[in-house]
């Protein structure tokens, strides 16, 4: 029997932004799947790794997975290789 894939959908967004950016990102997503009706395709997201317990409460019950990324000493940026 074949098995059939489920499409995923992933992003994250590297050390650019605040929490409370984070958290209104993380509630935008959870509110564009819903409104889509994707119940066919996985969601993750990964914040840094600083902001994953607060953006796991963003999206409680969303059905939108949460996944996390390393930090860097840097305030922002595109940086990675550190936690």
């Amino acid at each position: 029997m074949a098995r059939t894939r489920r499409p995923l959908i992933a992003g994250n967004w590297k050390m650019n932004g605040l929490r409370a950016d984070a958290l209104a990102l993380a509630r935008g997503v959870a509110d564009g799947v819903k409104q889509a009706g994707w119940s066919d395709r996985d969601v993750l997201i990964c914040p840094p790794a600083t902001l994953i317990h607060g953006v796991v409460e963003a999206v409680r019950g969303s059905g939108v997975m949460v996944g996390g990324q390393n930090c860097h000493a840097k305030a922002s940026g595109a940086h990675t290789g550190d936690v």
